[in-house]
Parts: structure tokens; C-alpha cells; sequence
């Protein structure tokens, strides 16, 4: 049975509550717990960062379906987001351990599933996590290109245009210092995971006002909230179909928030902050990120043209809508490059954050013996710091990227595990709290009491949803060069997964291991 309260009392007084469950389910405290609730939303909030996932994919959005997709579109991703976000969270309270999604599979799922479900669970969250490190600082290096781009002239203006090679140097010189970022104590990283969330904050409101002000045409209000591009050049005519197309944007911003569970080993009272920080990095992106979308969708007023790759900023809409805004107002861009370099800064911080998850989730998963070189991955410095898994994380990230050199097809299907991959983590331990735990999981601090159950179920309705939709093709007729290779890639690690199950892991891995003597 488990305390109510998750509260233990020592000679001196009492544990942290997350201190004292951490024990309860069979781990010390290794790493050093210094991190308040606001630094644990701050991780989640900076890896979502509407400024780093909107900017990326908001050409996607007008591609597909333009304005209806970009407001509406966000709304709806975002409501059954806050539905999977609450359903980790309850799970999140009652299992605040760094290991997160593959704990909670293998606690869920009964002794006899467990090994293989905690297998299933973090292998496909730790590749996920690694996809969104690479698509986040890829697409931060690409962005550099386009302000270097921007600042030599534009590409009408003979404007330096870089290589492959180039990006891919750009990438790795970023992850480098990721990682070195991530090398620091957690009380360093807690305060710029707190400067990113404000300057994900700020920025935002920035931006929403200002473009939209120094634009000297605006959309109007009708075309804003009602337009609807069917134009997308892809084959494509059916409204449905663009639609959902058009989701990719708001799916893709609106991940990461796992990092509030992967933070608790470090996060005070953690079985209490630890889904708060879940909850309320969710809410408060999706209602700052449609403001950012609303801003920046009253500066549109031609799509074609905004998404056309001859114009100055190569077909990245946003950055065009920026540059646009200040060069038909004062005569040159240059203003419109300062708002990039403000979201670049943001982008920044989201791979920053997104390496300090991967290193905890490496962490956790080597400490059960997961991994290869498993006791390696699991040291911890003299700043309490897992700095091995922080490495690690930036090198398979590395690697990963090189694919772009080889094929942007194989490129992009690898990073699109970086959504569907890592939902299928978030649903997998759901599933099993609506089905072999119903009646077994004792709930935490924060729960939802009787309708767990039914939001459980919604979460993981809508991540089956997702994960067929996400695979669609989105250009026609089909060719190998058009061909979605979403569930190529997502499948081929459950594949590979499962294989080295069979093959290998059963003989040995038996799940979380606990490290207390109980």
C-alpha cells in the first residue's frame, strides 16, 4: 500500500514528500533535488516553446489549410494534448521517478508484463527524445542559415546561401554547446531553464504585437479566422484531408512536456510539482502559442508568395513575414532579422532543455540496466550532474542529423518519430492504467479521481488517431521521393524493439530495478 501523502519523517524532521517516495518505490536520491515547481514547468514549457514549434512548422500550417488550420487546428491538438497531459500527470504523482513513462508502463502493466513494457515504453521515449533534440537544434541551425541568408542580401540579392555541409556544422557546433550547458550543476541549468520559459514568454507577446504593428498590409479579420487554402500544389483537394494535414504544426510544437517527469528526481515535493509543471506547461503554451499564431496570421497577405522558395528568405514563411514587415516599412529588413535572432535565442533554450530530458531519461533507463554500456550512462559527477548520459544524448543526436547529408526523405522520416514515437511513449503507460491497472493504481497527491479513467481512454484514442493520420501521404501521386515515410520509420523501430526483445532482453532485463533496500 502506498502512503496517501507520500510523506516520510527522518531524525530531523520531515522528507520531502518527493524525497520520501522516491525511497517507497525502491531508489536513493542520487541526483541533488534543488528544483522549485516553476523550474520544473520552465523544462517543459522551454521544450514545447510555441516560438520554436510554430516558427518551424508554420508553413506547413498555410500550406494546409492556411488561417483555419493554424487557429482551429491549434485549439483542438491542444485540447486533447491537456488530455494526455493530464492523464501522465495523475500517473506522474503517484510515480515521480527520473525513469518516468517506462517506470510507469512497467508499475502498470503487473509483474508478469512488466519487463517487456517498460522495454517497449523507453525505447521508444529515449529515441524520441533524441529525434526532438536533433529536429529542434536542426532546425535552429537552419534558421541560422536563413539569417545569414537574410543579412547578406536575401536570395534575390546574391545573399550567402550555405551548404548541407554547412548546416550540419552549425548543428553540431550547437549541440556542442548544449551539451556543455548540461555539464553545469542543476542549480545553474534551473536558472536558465527559468530564463528560457520567461524569454519564451516575452517573446511571444513581443512579437504578437509587433509584427502585426509594423506590417503596413494586414489581412483582415475575415480572412484571419475564416480562410481556408486549399492551394497547397501537393494534389490534395479534399478540405478533410488538408485539414488534418495541417495539424502536423500543433501536434509537432505541443510535445516534450514529459521533461516535468523526468525532472522529478530533481524537483522538490515532486509527487505534488512534478504534474503541475505537466499541466500547466501545456495550458500555458497553448494559450500563448495562439496568440503568437494569431499575430503573426494578421502579417499574411499572400500565402502563395510567403511559401514560394524564390523569395528572400528561401520559402521559410515566417522568417519572410518578418523581414517583409520592417523592409516595406522603413526600407530594409533589418528589423525583421532582430525578431528572428529573438526566436533563434528561443529555439536555443528548447534544445538546451531538451538535452537536460534526454540525459535524465538515459539516465533512469541505464540505471535499470537498459542500455548498452548500461554503467556508464548512470554516473553521476561531484555536481550531482549524469554527465556521461548528457554526452551521449548530444552525440546520437549528432549522428542522427548526419542522415540529411545521405537524404532529407530518410532525414525527415527519422525525425518524425520525434512526434509520433514519442506520443506512442506517452500512450503506452496510459493503456495500461485503463486496462490491467484499472482496479490496482493507487493514485497520488494529484488525481482525477473517478474520470481517470475516462481521460485515459481519450488520451489514447487520440494518439491512434495521430499516429494513422501523421502517416498519410501529403503530396500526390505518390513517388519515392513523395512517399511518407512516417510509419517506414516508426515502424522499423518497433521492429527493431521488439526483435531485440525476443532475441535478447527477455533473457535478462526484468525491468526497473530498485537500488534500496526496502
Amino acid at each position: 500500500m502506498g502512503l496517501p501523502t507520500h510523506t516520510a519523517q527522518n531524525g530531523s524532521g520531515f522528507l520531502d514528500t518527493g524525497t520520501a517516495r522516491l525511497k517507497e518505490l525502491g531508489y536513493k536520491q542520487e541526483l541533488k533535488r534543488d528544483l522549485s515547481v516553476f523550474s520544473n514547468f520552465a523544462f517543459s514549457f522551454s521544450i514545447i516553446s510555441v516560438l520554436t514549434g510554430i516558427t518551424t512548422l508554420y508553413s506547413t500550417g498555410l500550406n494546409f489549410g492556411g488561417p483555419v488550420s493554424l487557429q482551429y487546428g491549434w485549439f483542438i491538438a491542444g485540447g486533447f494534448t491537456m488530455i494526455v497531459g493530464l492523464a501522465m500527470a495523475e500517473i506522474c504523482s503517484s510515480y515521480p521517478t527520473s525513469g518516468g513513462l517506462y517506470y510507469w508502463s512497467a508499475k502498470l502493466a503487473g509483474p508478469n508484463w512488466a519487463p517487456f513494457a517498460s522495454w517497449i515504453t523507453g525505447w521508444f521515449n529515449i529515441v524520441g527524445q533524441w529525434a526532438v533534440t536533433t529536429s529542434v537544434d536542426f532546425s535552429l541551425a537552419q534558421l541560422i542559415q536563413v539569417i545569414i541568408l537574410l543579412s547578406t542580401g536575401g536570395k534575390n540579392g546574391g545573399g550567402y546561401e550555405a551548404s548541407k555541409y554547412a548546416v550540419i556544422a552549425i548543428h553540431g557546433g550547437i549541440l556542442l554547446l548544449h551539451a556543455a550547458l548540461n555539464s553545469l550543476p542543476i542549480s545553474l541549468l534551473s536558472f536558465f531553464g527559468q530564463l528560457a520559459a520567461a524569454w519564451n514568454l516575452v517573446g511571444v507577446l513581443v512579437l504578437t504585437i509587433l509584427i502585426p504593428l509594423v506590417a503596413t498590409e494586414r489581412a483582415s479579420a475575415k480572412f484571419v479566422f475564416t480562410h481556408f487554402n486549399t492551394d497547397n500544389g501537393d494534389g490534395i483537394n479534399s478540405k478533410a484531408y488538408i485539414f488534418v494535414l495541417g495539424l502536423l504544426m500543433s501536434q509537432y510544437t505541443l510535445t516534450g512536456y514529459d521533461a516535468s517527469a523526468h525532472m522529478t528526481e530533481e524537483t522538490k515535493n515532486a509527487d505534488k510539482n512534478g504534474p503541475k509543471g505537466i499541466i500547466s506547461a501545456i495550458g500555458i503554451s497553448v494559450i500563448f502559442g495562439w496568440f503568437y499564431i494569431l499575430g503573426i496570421t494578421f502579417a499574411v497577405t499572400d500565402i502563395s508568395y510567403l511559401l514560394s522558395e524564390d523569395n528572400d528568405a528561401g520559402g521559410y514563411a515566417i522568417a519572410e513575414i518578418f523581414y517583409l514587415a520592417f523592409k516595406r516599412r522603413y526600407g530594409s529588413g533589418v528589423g525583421g532579422i532582430v525578431c528572428l535572432g529573438v526566436v533563434a535565442v528561443a529555439i536555443f533554450f528548447c534544445g538546451m532543455s531538451s538535452v537536460t530530458s534526454n540525459s535524465r531519461m538515459a539516465y533512469a533507463f541505464s540505471r535499470d540496466g537498459a542500455m548498452p554500456l548500461s554503467t556508464l550512462w548512470h554516473k553521476v559527477n561531484n555536481q550531482e550532474v549524469p554527465i556521461n548520459a548528457v554526452w551521449l544524448s548530444a552525440v546520437i543526436s549528432f549522428c542522427m542529423a548526419l542522415t540529411y547529408l545521405g537524404s532529407e526523405v530518410a532525414f525527415q522520416a527519422m525525425v518524425s518519430i520525434a512526434t509520433i514515437g514519442l506520443y506512442i511513449a506517452y500512450a503506452l503507460p496510459i493503456f495500461f492504467r485503463v486496462t490491467l491497472a484499472r482496479k490496482s493504481f493507487i493514485p497520488g497527491p494529484f488525481n482525477l479521481g473517478r474520470y481517470g479513467v475516462l481521460v485515459g481512454w481519450i488520451a489514447v484514442l487520440w494518439v491512434a488517431t495521430i499516429s494513422i493520420l501523421f502517416s498519410l501521404p501529403v503530396t500526390y501521386p505518390i513517388t519515392n521521393e513523395t512517399l511518407n515515410y512516417t510509419p517506414v520509420a516508426v515502424g522499423g523501430l518497433l521492429i527493431l524493439t521488439i526483435s531485440s526483445w525476443i532475441l535478447s532482453a527477455r533473457h535478462w532485463f526484468r525491468g526497473p530495478v530498485t537500488n534500496v533496500e526496502s
